[in-house]
């Protein structure tokens, strides 16, 4: 069975067939890696709209090697293609997506199209073509969303586990993951402060001196999805138990030395972030490495966690970035940076 540092994961995915939206991001290209690394899967399909992250991704994966890889060319908004993609995929994962909360301030139809009409398209293709299994990634920004991108997020998670009520005789199954920040990710703030810092920049930007984030690595969120492939009945929000930071902590971290400037929070940003807030936490269970926020719905079988040794919640509970009692200190930051570098 596969290792993993981080998680204890059974799950066997010989001989099956995996399709990944969005799979020449950040997530997509550590997933299907890690797939290739641990598995034999029959078809890995990678499905994006940009050819040449896919050319640039097919350069690094031998084909000689990996039979596997099937490159698809293809958008989440165009239900027909999904459709085309999915024959005979045995497990999805909707890791598409547009993510800057800034740009969906100043682009909401296009973040409508594609986070919410094109989960709508995943959903309604995985139930056409059967598929066994959909694990939809989510953000801590989609609960109690104060931004556009948030907002599209939420929309998408209620997709996906309504879902549920419509797989009928289908068996299809869809499950959420929703996790913080990913350290190193395309597009986040450590390759921008390490870009400001190699350029010999005096000060380094901070939004405010107060926020704080969650935090996780690449390979963490690939193996936490791959742990929840594997647990998943179908409805659940899988969110992991996560470290948070101050983001004047990475500012010193990554620039020892430099002053912080403040430049103000953007349009859409939070101070701190929330995975699971007090309305949520009614339904919430807690495990050793992880929370699930269970569905509200008849198809829901709650006695399932029990046999886990699942736990629920306190009365009151929430999980924001701020209020969390793991947080990064020096050394431990040190080394997700580290692992981020090797990604």
């Amino acid at each position: 069975m596969a290792q993993s540092k981080y998680y204890d994961i059974n799950l066997d995915l010989t001989g099956k067939s995996i399709l990944v939206t969005g799979a020449t991001g950040s997530f997509g290209n550590k997933f299907v890696k890690t797939v290739l690394d641990r598995y034999s899967p029959h078809r890995l399909i990678i499905f994006s709209r940009d050819e040449l992250k896919q050319y640039e991704m097919a350069q690094r994966f031998n084909p000689e090697e990996h039979r596997c890889l099937r490159y698809f060319l293809g958008d989440v908004r165009d239900r027909e293609r999904l459709q085309m993609a999915m024959r005979e995929v045995d497990i999805v994962v909707h890791a598409a997506a547009l993510k800057q909360v800034p740009a969906a301030e100043y682009n909401p139809f296009e973040f409508i199209r594609t986070n919410v009409l094109g989960a709508e398209n995943v959903v309604q293709a995985a139930l056409h073509n059967r598929v066994k299994h959909v694990i939809a990634l989510s953000t801590d920004k989609a609960e109690s969303p104060v931004n556009l991108y948030g907002a599209t997020k939420l929309c998408s998670d209620k997709l996906f586990v309504a879902a549920n009520n419509l797989s009928g005789s289908t068996e299809s199954k869809f499950s959420v993951v929703r996790y913080g920040n990913v350290v190193g990710s395309r597009g986040s703030v450590v390759p921008f402060f390490k870009r400001l810092v190699a350029e010999g920049a005096d000060a380094l930007p901070i939004t405010d001196p107060r926020m704080t984030r969650f935090w996780i690595t690449l390979q963490q969120g690939v193996d936490f999805v791959l742990s929840c492939l594997e647990k998943m009945q179908g409805g659940e929000t899988y969110i992991p138990k996560i470290p948070s930071m101050r983001m004047t902590d990475l500012a010193d971290v990554m620039g020892p030395g430099l002053k912080h400037k403040i430049i103000g929070i953007r349009p859409g940003e939070k101070l701190h972030e929330a995975m699971i807030t007090e309305d949520n936490s009614r339904s919430t269970v807690e495990l050793a490495d992880r929370y699930i926020i269970q569905p509200l719905f008849a198809f829901w079988k709650h006695e399932r966690l029990m046999d886990e040794r699942a736990r629920i919640v306190p009365e009151g509970f929430r999980y924001t970035s701020d209020s969390n009692t793991d947080w990064l200190d020096e050394t431990r930051l040190k080394d997700l940076l580290i692992e981020s570098e090797m990604a």
